[in-house]
């Protein structure tokens, strides 16, 4: 599976509309967006706790209300060159918003930036879309939340994110086994990587019958070499260049 990362969000603004859009024309399987709880409890879609990167205007997603964060413009990154300031007066949207994107057959991975606190008006907001159990993937490095949604709507399928690294002893860390008693804890469905995790890892979650996910693979190389090793799916900022470079390869 070719998931687009915020959208396809080399040629658009992260986590829009614009970006959403664009990565279904270009044949993305599944999106994934970013969601934090505003001041009025609505879901809204941005990476960050604030607005500073992607706006003009510093403000706290948490401590301010849907309508003071829909008064900005978020195309920031994409507004100038090369791009020629095509995105302009772009909104940060609800997740209600990107649920009506979404093709039948096709999912949305929803990663949770904050804490249970969205839990209550995530499921409600789910409920309300139509969208099948099978189009939603919930992700999350804070594991308590993915337990949390877990007890109360086990329908749906969760993944823990998790980055690896060497210590300097030469071993993982997180380790092997922490890794797999979080994931038995909190009863998720599969781990969300980066490219660097072992391969120790790698088959071990997979023999324990866990999904396996990787995160940010612009590049064919390491795509070929993701797939090589059994991924379930594969994020990425450009879904139309690996969707078509993947098929070539084939």
């Amino acid at each position: 599976m070719i998931v687009a990362h915020r959208g396809a969000s080399y040629e658009a603004p992260e986590n829009t509309m614009e970006a959403f859009r664009l990565a279904w024309e270009q044949g993305a399987d599944a999106i994934e967006g970013d969601f934090h709880l505003t001041k009025d409890r609505q879901i809204v879609c941005i990476h960050d706790r604030n607005t500073e990167r992607v706006s003009n205007t510093n403000i706290v997603v948490s401590t301010s209300t849907l309508s003071e964060l829909r008064a900005l413009d978020v195309s920031l990154l994409h507004g100038e060159a090369p791009h020629g300031g095509a995105f302009k007066g772009v909104v940060i949207p609800t997740i209600e918003e990107v649920f009506s994107t979404i093709p039948q057959q096709k999912s949305i991975y929803i990663e949770i930036k904050c804490g249970t606190e969205i839990i209550a008006p995530l499921l409600e907001a789910m409920m309300k879309t139509g969208l099948k159990s099978e189009q939603v993937l919930v992700i999350s490095f804070h594991s308590d939340v993915l337990e949390e949604l877990k007890t109360q709507a086990p329908q749906y399928k969760t993944s823990l994110l998790r980055q690896f690294r060497m210590n300097e002893s030469g071993a993982s860390e997180p380790s092997l086994e922490v890794v797999l008693e979080t994931l038995a804890r909190i009863k998720a469905d599969g781990l969300s990587s980066d490219i660097a995790i072992p391969e120790t890892v790698v088959k071990a979650i997979k023999a324990h019958g866990y999904e396996w996910h990787v995160w940010t693979v612009d590049d064919l190389e390491t795509a070929m070499h993701i797939q090589a090793r059994g991924v379930t799916s594969i994020t990425t900022n450009r879904p139309g260049y690996m969707r078509s470079a993947t098929c070539r390869a084939e």
